[in-house]
């Protein structure tokens, strides 16, 4: 049997390619997670756009580095959501990984569909107090993918 998914970090990242919330799940090298999701931009860029264009929204494997792996997710309204997972032996299963970005879509798509938010309220967008529950949601789906501890 597989080890269980551990996640590291998650980015929620706009159409117009500015990060909206980028949460980690491991203490310390959170500007690490920050070039994570900059450096996912140009892969998930290549894989929309390009030549080979696919409808699907899971875009799989983005590149590993270091010691982590990034997967892409692009929704149909074009916000992009990478996971950053650490780089081991064991074998990922695409099923946890696709499940676990419905999750983190289903969550976003539940917060930005309330009219009385909007994305950027202040200029700490996501960050400010009025998007707490979306923050929360995160952090519910992380702990429970596997995530290391969450940060206040």
């Amino acid at each position: 049997m597989a080890p269980p998914l551990r996640l590291n970090a998650v980015a929620f990242i706009s159409p117009q390619n500015h990060p909206i919330l980028i949460r980690t799940f491991e203490k310390g090298d959170q500007l690490k997670y920050h070039y994570v999701a900059h450096t996912s931009l140009d892969v998930i860029e290549e894989r929309t756009n390009g030549p080979t264009k696919s409808n699907e929204c899971y875009l799989g494997l983005l590149y590993a580095m270091d010691d982590i792996a990034a997967y892409g997710y692009i929704t149909p309204l074009k916000m992009k959501i990478v996971l950053a997972l650490p780089l081991t032996d064991s074998v990922v299963r695409d099923a946890e990984v696709v499940m676990t970005f419905k999750a983190l879509h289903l969550a976003y798509y539940h917060a930005s569909s309330n009219p009385f938010l909007r994305l950027h309220d202040t200029p700490a967008g996501v960050g400010s107090a009025k998007w707490k529950r979306f923050r929360q949601k995160v952090d519910e789906i992380g702990r429970a993918v596997g995530g290391g501890s969450v940060p206040s």
